[in-house]
């Protein structure tokens, strides 16, 4: 089965002509991409469709100017053509500029405008640079969505990936499995490159992105059978986002469903500050409530995801909220020394990002947490806490 790519919303006779002619005004901003496999998912009869909102632009995208293109400061981190190094034991290489479709709610929007230059194919400098660099134990392909490429030249990227002895991961960034399942289950050669370089000790992870269950399809659980029988973990993330499943019974179902078919949640995601997403994103202290409210209802292994924010500084994970504080800690950080780091921040309901929160009341770093074995006899009882008795 294979599918036919549209990049134009002029070409879905589903949309009324007004409809087309107001979303022909998003498209001067942001691209369209879709197949014509994903667009069967749609209820054209539901206004509020969330496949549609998903991939069909929405003038409020261009309503309101704000947001910035490059909200977690990716840029910043590049330190070779086309790769990226934030975290110590992560390189990022961005090898694509095409997707099977346009998330409306994308964070890369600008990998997609004319005279972006932080897609690099040739990854060449990117190699030599993760050579030089033994503490980057895994590589994450990125974009775009690396399956966009032709299966020969991806193998040319993980051959060279795999020449280097200290990085054991290779990580493979995709919706395909929700935009074009058949990309993957029906190309032989994916699937025998896959097989043959995720090995026992040194495997290939695809990180899909499904985000409402409804993209769970069939043909999506027949990408997701052909990645495990080649020997590939697969991983899911996802934001939470407005009107698409923002809501615990939906995030749930997701989980569930995820769980079921092979798939472990991984992240769930704060939807990024990037210009054009206001109207997807969900204020970060109900997205807790949404999050914590799905985990409730589904069992310990669909319940593995963490909640983040990809901050400039970090990943930052939403850990709890009580009735006056939220408390973050640093999952990932761009600084070492920020590893671990617990931030309590005074609660903001109108916050949707970290840098919305003003009254901090207490941070610690791993560093100062007083390792009480240090002082602890072997084999002694500790002490009572004279304080909590």
């Amino acid at each position: 089965m294979k599918t036919r790519y549209i990049r134009s919303v002029a070409h879905i006779p589903q949309l009324s002509k007004d409809e087309r002619e107001e979303i022909s005004e998003v498209e001067k901003w942001f691209s369209f991409t879709a197949t014509e496999y994903y667009l069967t998912l749609i209820d054209w009869s539901d206004p509020f469709d969330p496949i549609r909102r998903l991939i069909i632009p929405d003038p409020g995208e261009i309503e309101m100017d704000e947001g910035d293109l490059d909200p977690s400061g990716e840029s910043t981190y590049t330190v070779a053509p086309g790769l990226q190094h934030k975290y110590a034991r992560t390189g990022l290489l961005l090898v694509s500029d095409r997707c099977g479709g346009l998330c409306r709610y994308c964070f890369r929007k600008r990998l997609f405008v004319a005279g972006s230059e932080e897609v690099f194919p040739d990854v060449t400098a990117g190699i030599a640079y993760i050579r030089k660099h033994p503490e980057v134990t895994n590589v994450l392909l990125s974009g775009g969505d690396p399956l966009m490429l032709p299966t020969e030249t991806l193998r040319r990227i993980i051959t060279d990936i795999r020449t280097i002895d200290h990085v054991r991961l290779i990580r493979i960034g995709s919706k395909m499995p929700a935009y074009n399942p058949m990309r993957i289950s029906e190309d032989q050669g994916l699937l025998n490159l896959l097989r043959e370089y995720s090995l026992p000790d040194r495997r290939i992870y695809v990180m899909s992105q499904f985000t409402h269950p409804r993209e769970i399809t069939p043909q999506a659980e027949e990408a997701i059978t052909a990645l495990l029988s080649a020997g590939v973990m697969v991983l899911n993330q996802t934001p939470i986002l407005r009107g698409i499943n923002d809501s615990g019974e939906v995030l749930a179902e997701l989980f569930r469903k995820l769980s079921f078919i092979g798939v472990s949640p991984y992240y769930v995601f704060q939807c990024r500050p990037t210009h054009g997403n206001h109207i997807y994103a969900v204020p970060l202290e109900e997205s807790y409530r949404i999050f914590e409210e799905a985990r409730s209802m589904v069992s310990g292994i669909a319940k593995r995801a963490r909640f983040v924010m990809s901050h400039a500084t970090g990943k930052i994970e939403i850990v709890a909220c009580t009735g006056e504080y939220v408390v973050m800690k640093y999952h990932q950080a761009a600084d070492p020394e920020e590893m671990g780091k617990v931030i309590v921040c005074r609660r903001n309901p109108s916050a949707y990002w970290f840098d919305d929160y003003v009254t901090f009341i207490d941070e610690c770093n791993l560093s100062a947490v007083h390792d009480g074995r240090s002082t602890q006899p072997i084999g002694e009882a500790p002490g009572a806490d004279t304080l909590s008795e």
